[in-house]
């Protein structure tokens, strides 16, 4: 058999376990590439403890070659052009031919699409972002706090309400609680509209608890940096003390201009096998568009999370596709959108949702009991996410399937 080539762009969450799992199955006369622009790989999910302070930037960073299994090729660069026909991708660093081709160059925060929005606000959607605000949290004296989602889609359904919860939970600390009243604007009808209304009806009893004002159906239209006010379609204008944002998201240049995208920029695919229209080229993660049943408004269908959840499963189905396909034997699995998220709610307590995002009529996701195990599973999961690859990690994986079994949640790693 002669050797194949699989190229992966982009290494986030995504491109890492398709890369490893690539390796783990293919023998070495096939090689498995990786294209990703910077070699310093932080975890997203920790974003939130940078701007509490209960992280440094330094634990949740690691060298991108610690994160690959021995046998991935990394080239450091960034793709400037993807022919899908060809499977030939244009980089920085060199022109690169394959057999196979992932996309998984996720989403970018794009401010630029609000004016006014860089320079006025903080966000916790950035590792640098995040460090800023817990500077900005920590010299606040009090007043209004607005936590704004600017517009749809974004990265993570779940983090702009545990980043609500977490900033309630950092003034309780300081006992300032009754000094900052925390207000978490959407565009959307409820929390987190693509889970269900059973789970949306969950995070805003939680969000009620911690005395967090949920304002739904809030579409930012501008902002006035000077008078410090956000305005809105339909609603009235509000004026704030400090401006949390979760800014715009798009996808990557390259991607909006592969011929692959669809008008919105985001790459249409088989749902089940994740193959773009181009065969061989397959894209996942956050800079994809998938479809699900249901419509969270009458002219707006529900689409599957940009979320790092469905971007490792996604890898999984792909990287196992590929090698069954190189091989010419093996049932090749299909994604089946079974999803979970950690909810954080401060206090070291977390809640767990976990369903089916392709059940119809409508998502079906409900959440666990809130307690402090799920907060020590996120815990874990980050430290085995950020374990080069050896023994140690293989321990921590063990530990997180025997956890997830005990609760009935197939977690595969």
């Amino acid at each position: 058999m002669s050797g194949k080539t699989i190229i992966v762009l982009g290494g986030g969450v995504g491109g890492l376990v398709a890369v490893n799992e690539l390796r783990r199955l293919l023998g070495r006369e096939h090689r498995v590439l990786l294209v990703e622009k910077t070699l310093q790989h932080a975890f997203a999910p920790s974003f939130l403890w940078l701007m509490t302070g209960d992280r440094l930037k330094a634990q949740i960073t690691r060298d991108v070659r610690k994160l690959v299994r021995p046998g991935v090729e990394l080239i450091e660069g960034e793709a400037l052009a993807i022919n899908p026909t060809d499977r030939r991708v244009e980089t920085t660093a060199k022109t690169l031919n394959s057999d196979h081709l992932i996309i998984s160059l996720g989403a970018e925060l794009a401010t630029e699409m609000i004016p006014g929005l860089r320079d006025t606000s903080h966000t916790f959607f950035t590792a640098e972002g995040a460090v800023k605000l817990h500077e900005a949290l920590s010299s606040f004296g009090g007043g209004k706090i607005a936590i704004v989602i600017a517009a749809m889609p974004y990265k993570c359904p779940g983090a702009p309400h545990e980043g609500a919860m977490l900033i309630a939970d950092f003034f309780r600390k300081r006992r300032m609680r009754d000094k900052v009243d925390i207000h978490l604007f959407t565009p959307e009808p409820q929390p987190m509209p693509v889970a269900g209304p059973e789970l949306g009806e969950a995070v805003r009893q939680m969000l009620e608890m911690k005395g967090i004002v949920f304002q739904p159906s809030h579409t930012l239209t501008g902002l006035d940096p000077q008078s410090r006010e956000l305005r809105f379609e339909a609603n009235e204008p509000f004026v704030y003390d400090l401006l949390v944002a979760i800014p715009p998201h798009r996808s990557p240049f390259v991607v909006r201009q592969s011929g692959l995208a669809n008008e919105a920029g985001w790459i249409p695919m088989n749902q089940a096998t994740l193959e773009t229209k181009s065969p061989n080229v397959y894209a996942i993660g956050d800079v994809t568009a998938i479809p699900l049943p249901g419509r969270w408004k009458p002219d707006v269908p529900l689409m599957l999370p940009k979320a790092g959840v469905f971007a490792h499963a996604q890898a999984q189905i792909v990287a196992h596709r590929i090698a069954q396909d190189i091989a010419g034997v093996g049932e090749r699995p299909e994604f089946c959108a079974d999803g979970y998220c950690m909810l954080e709610a401060g206090e070291e307590l977390a809640g767990f949702a976990y369903g089916n995002f392709f059940a119809a009529p409508a998502p079906q996701v409900q959440l666990h009991k809130i307690g402090k195990n799920w907060h020590r599973g996120k815990v874990l999961f980050e430290k085995w996410w950020l374990t080069p690859f050896g023994l140690k990690r293989d321990i921590l994986a063990a530990s997180l399937k025997v956890g997830a079994r005990a609760y009935g949640i197939p977690l595969v790693l």
